[in-house]
C-alpha cells in the first residue's frame, strides 16, 4: 500500500509539472516578440513663452517620445508617423507648478473649522477629498506641487503622492512634507479642553532639539520629500537649535526645509538654523529681505488668497490683518526685486473653494508689482529650482518631463490666461483638451 501510494504521488507532482510548463510555454507564447517602439507625438501651436528668457518662440514644434520631450524648435519637422496635436492659435508653456499647497485641507467656515474637520474627518475620507482636490490642481494647469504639510492628515500626502506616481489617480507631480513640526501650544486646534489628551493635532508637536531630531527622522523615514516647520505663529515659536537639528536631518538626507515664518525674528531664526525658504513672509521688512537674498533662500509670498479676500474678510480685524500684509508684500517684492531675492510662487489653498484657483497666485504677485514674465518665472523655472526638480520640470526642453499647457491668448499681456488653461498634457499624457478641433 506504501509503494502505491508513493507511485500514486509521484505520478500526480510529474502531472503538474507537466502542467505549469504548458501554462508558462502558452503564456510567452501570448506575448508579442516586443513591444515595438514608442509612439511619437508633436505637439504644436501658434506660439511658446519660454519662461527661462522670457521670449516667445514661434510656430513651435515638441517632439515627444514617452514621457519625455526629444526636441523642440520653430517650424521644426514632423517626424514621419507621429501622432500630431495641433492646438492652432494658442500659447504654450511649461506645466504650472504651485509650491505651496495643502491638498489635504478642506477647511469648513466659522472660527472652529478646522478643529471640526479635524474630529469628523477620518484620515481615509481626506486622502479622498485630497485626491479630489489634486485633479481638480492638474486640471488648471498644475503639473507639480510642492504640498508643505498634510495639516492633521497624517502621511496621507505620501499616500496620495504614490497613488498618483501609480496611476491610480489624477494628479499632479507631488513633492510632500507630510505632518509639519511646530511647538507645543503654537498650532492647530486651539480651544480644545485641556482634558482632551488624544485629539489630533494639525502639525507635529516637538519640545526641545531631542523631540526636533526625532520628528525630522520620523518624518523622512515615513516618506517625506521634505520637512516643514513653524518658526513663528503669532511669537517667535521653535528656536534657533530646535530649527538647526530639524535641518542637519534634512540636509543630510539630501531634502530641503521650508519653514513658515510670518514676523522678521522667526525669519531671521529659520534662516540662521539653515532653512531653504521662507513660506509666507509677510511682516519681513528691509533687513530680513536682505538676510533671505545673503542665504539664497527662496521666498515664497503666499499673498494671492489674501489679496483676493481681503475686502469681504469675515471681520473687521481679520480684513485688518490681510490688508497689511498685502501692502507689506507690494512693497517687499519691490525690494526682493532689487536685491534679486529668489521667489517661488505658491498659493496656499486650504479650502474646497480655492484649490484649483493656483494661478490667483500668479495673478496677485502681478497686481503687488511682478512683472508677468517674472510671475511666470515664478511658477515655473524658479519653482522648479526650489523643488530640486530643474532637471525634470519648469521649462519645455528635450530631456524634461513633457508636461505642457496651452491657452488662447498671450499670458505675458494679460496674465488672467493662466486661469483659463485649455490644455493639460502631463508626461506625455494628455488630461485636458478644449482645444480639439470638432
Amino acid at each position: 500500500m506504501r509503494s502505491s501510494s508513493l507511485d500514486m504521488r509521484f505520478s500526480l507532482l510529474f502531472i503538474r509539472r507537466l502542467l505549469v510548463l504548458a501554462l508558462c510555454a502558452f503564456a510567452g507564447a501570448q506575448q508579442p516578440a516586443s513591444t515595438g517602439p514608442t509612439q511619437l507625438v508633436v505637439v504644436r501651436a501658434a506660439r511658446l513663452f519660454d519662461p527661462k528668457s522670457a521670449a516667445f518662440i514661434r510656430n513651435p514644434v515638441v517632439t515627444i517620445e514617452g514621457e519625455r520631450i526629444t526636441a523642440v524648435s520653430s517650424n521644426l519637422p514632423i517626424p514621419s508617423g507621429a501622432q500630431v496635436i495641433d492646438l492652432g492659435d494658442a500659447t504654450l508653456l511649461p506645466g504650472l507648478i504651485d509650491c505651496h499647497t495643502h491638498l489635504m485641507s478642506r477647511e469648513s467656515g466659522g472660527p472652529h473649522g478646522y478643529q471640526l474637520a479635524l474630529l469628523t474627518k477620518s484620515v481615509a475620507f481626506r486622502a479622498l477629498e485630497g485626491a479630489a482636490d489634486a485633479r481638480v490642481t492638474l486640471l488648471a494647469g498644475f503639473t507639480s506641487v510642492r504640498d508643505v504639510e498634510s495639516e492633521g492628515s497624517g502621511y496621507a500626502d505620501v499616500d496620495l503622492r504614490n497613488a498618483i506616481n501609480q496611476g491610480l489617480v489624477e494628479g499632479p507631480r507631488m513633492e510632500v512634507a507630510t505632518r509639519g513640526i511646530g511647538m507645543v501650544g503654537a498650532y492647530f486646534p486651539f480651544g480644545i479642553a485641556w482634558d482632551l489628551n488624544e485629539f489630533p493635532t494639525g502639525v507635529q508637536f516637538v519640545s526641545g532639539v531631542d523631540e526636533a531630531r526625532r520628528a525630522a527622522r520620523e518624518q523622512i523615514g515615513h516618506g517625506a520629500d521634505l520637512l516643514k516647520v513653524y518658526a513663528d505663529w503669532d511669537f517667535p515659536t521653535l528656536t534657533t537649535d530646535e530649527i538647526r537639528v530639524i535641518v542637519e536631518e534634512a540636509h543630510r538626507n539630501k531634502l530641503k526645509v521650508a519653514a513658515h515664518a510670518t514676523l522678521p525674528e522667526g525669519i531671521r531664526n529659520a534662516l540662521t538654523a539653515g532653512v531653504d525658504s521662507i513660506e509666507h513672509g509677510h511682516g519681513a521688512d528691509r533687513s530680513t529681505m536682505e538676510l533671505i537674498k545673503e542665504k539664497n533662500a527662496y521666498w515664497v509670498p503666499t499673498i494671492g488668497y489674501f489679496y483676493y479676500h481681503y475686502e469681504t474678510a469675515e471681520s473687521p480685524r481679520a480684513q485688518k490683518h490681510m490688508k497689511a500684509a498685502v501692502d507689506r508684500t507690494r512693497e517687499n517684492l519691490a525690494i526682493a526685486r532689487q536685491l534679486g531675492v529668489k521667489i517661488a510662487s505658491g498659493f496656499d489653498p486650504s479650502d474646497a473653494e480655492s484649490h484649483g484657483l493656483n494661478a490667483r497666485e500668479i495673478i496677485a504677485l502681478t497686481k503687488l508689482g511682478l512683472p508677468p514674465a517674472e510671475a511666470i518665472r515664478a511658477a515655473t523655472v524658479s519653482a522648479a529650482d526650489l523643488m530640486g526638480w530643474q532637471d525634470k520640470v519648469g521649462s519645455i526642453e528635450a530631456g524634461k518631463y513633457a508636461d505642457i499647457i496651452a491657452v488662447t491668448g498671450d499670458p505675458v499681456a494679460d496674465v488672467t490666461e493662466l486661469e483659463r488653461v485649455k490644455f493639460v498634457m502631463k508626461g506625455g499624457a494628455v488630461v485636458k483638451n478644449d482645444l480639439a478641433k470638432h
